[in-house]
C-alpha cells in the first residue's frame, strides 16, 4: 500500500505542559475532567525499551492507548487502515521523548509502532482505557500483532 503521509483522525498529539521550578519539572499526564466521558484509563504502565528496539506494529480492536514519550528518543508510526475513516490510507510518522515530550492517544483501529532510535534505554508510559487480557487476565488479548508478517503493510 502506498501510505500518504499526514495527520490520522482520532489521534491525538498534545505537548507535555510543562511546570518547572528549581528541583525540576512536573507535567500532568491526563485529568479526569479533562479527558471525554467514559475514556478513562483502566491501567498504567512502565515499559523500557532497548535502542534500535521497536515495539509492534499492531492495533487494538476496542482499545485506545494514551502513551507518554519523555525520556530517550523514539520513532512513533501510525498507520490509519480503518475502512471509511476519513483519514484512510495515511501514516503518521514523529520523533519523540526528551527532547519532544509528548502524549498520544491512539484510538482503536489505528496500527502503531515505536522505535528507541536513541543510543540508551528509553522509558514510556501507557494508560490505555482497557485492562490487558480483562478482569483477572481472563479475556484473550485485545491486539492484532503485525510484526511478525513480512508481506506486512505496516513496515518500520
Amino acid at each position: 500500500m502506498n501510505w500518504i503521509d499526514g495527520d490520522i483522525a482520532g489521534v491525538e498529539v498534545t505537548p507535555f505542559r510543562a511546570f518547572a521550578d528549581q528541583r525540576g519539572w512536573l507535567a500532568e499526564l491526563f485529568r479526569r475532567d479533562e479527558l471525554p466521558a467514559g475514556a478513562y484509563p483502566a491501567m498504567g504502565y512502565l515499559s523500557v525499551t532497548h535502542p534500535g528496539v521497536a515495539r509492534g506494529p499492531h492495533e487494538h480492536r476496542a482499545q485506545t492507548d494514551r502513551f507518554a514519550f519523555f525520556h530517550g528518543t523514539y520513532e512513533v508510526l501510525m498507520w490509519d487502515a480503518r475502512a471509511g475513516s476519513p483519514s484512510e490510507g495515511r501514516r503518521m510518522r514523529m520523533q519523540v521523548g526528551a527532547n519532544r515530550p509528548v502524549t498520544v492517544v491512539i484510538p482503536p483501529g489505528v496500527v502503531h509502532a515505536y522505535r528507541n532510535v536513541g543510543p540508551d534505554d528509553a522509558y514510556v508510559l501507557n494508560f490505555p482505557d482497557a485492562l490487558y487480557a480483562g478482569e483477572g487476565k481472563q479475556e484473550p488479548v485485545d491486539e492484532i500483532r503485525h510484526e511478525d508478517d513480512p508481506d506486512s503493510p505496516f513496515q518500520i
